[in-house]
């Protein structure tokens, strides 16, 4: 027995909860980020906490866009004014961390320790691989390139984990207080080159 291939409104439904999910995910982690960034005075904590912020306004105009997925007159509209508001959303924060770097490393301002960091960039490195992955396959059946982009920010954002964990583990395990904001300025082309 063949098993059937899921309709456009399955795969529709299905990427509104890989959205739902994506907003409330990175709702928690944007403000564990910043919070344990702003304790702790780490750039890149601050930074990352601020991306998430950034998916979240992703993961709302994909809601916008899948919301009007039927609506055949209005899909291609939509679709363009979805994937400008993630760009600017990049560019803007690739500037901010790009000052933020670039100051802490000049004043020489040692962040501390943060643990939260450390446990919410390790849970980001397995938890975004996935959400990736299940965006795609979404992307590829309604043929949505914004979802795609989307997709391709949750693979942005594992590799800011991987960077953010590495400079938060550099700093708390060995002292290395310029691992932060270097890790911060490591994010930066990426950033800017996603955006």
């Amino acid at each position: 027995m063949a098993i059937a291939s899921p309709t456009r409104h399955d795969l529709v439904r299905r990427g509104r909860q890989l959205e739902y999910f994506t907003i409330a995910y990175n709702s928690a982690e944007g403000l564990v980020s910043i919070v344990a960034g702003i304790i702790a005075g780490s750039v890149s904590l601050i930074g990352f906490g601020l991306d998430s912020l950034i998916e979240v306004t992703s993961g709302a105009a994909l809601l916008w866009r899948l919301h009007h997925d039927l609506d055949h007159s209005r899909r291609e509209q939509v679709e363009r004014i979805t994937q400008k508001i993630v760009g600017w959303c990049f560019v803007a924060l690739a500037l901010y961390i790009l000052y933020e770097s670039g100051s802490t490393l000049i004043r020489q301002e040692s962040p501390e320790r943060s643990i939260p960091g450390i446990i919410v960039a390790a849970v980001s490195v397995v938890v975004m691989p996935l959400l990736a992955k299940a965006k795609r396959r979404v992307a590829a059946g309604i043929g949505s390139s914004a979802m795609n982009a989307d997709s391709r920010q949750a693979d942005f954002c594992t590799y800011l984990s991987a960077i953010l964990l590495g400079g938060l583990l550099l700093n708390a395990l060995l002292g290395w207080w310029w691992a932060d904001p270097v890790a911060g300025l490591v994010m930066v082309p990426i950033i800017g080159k996603e955006g």
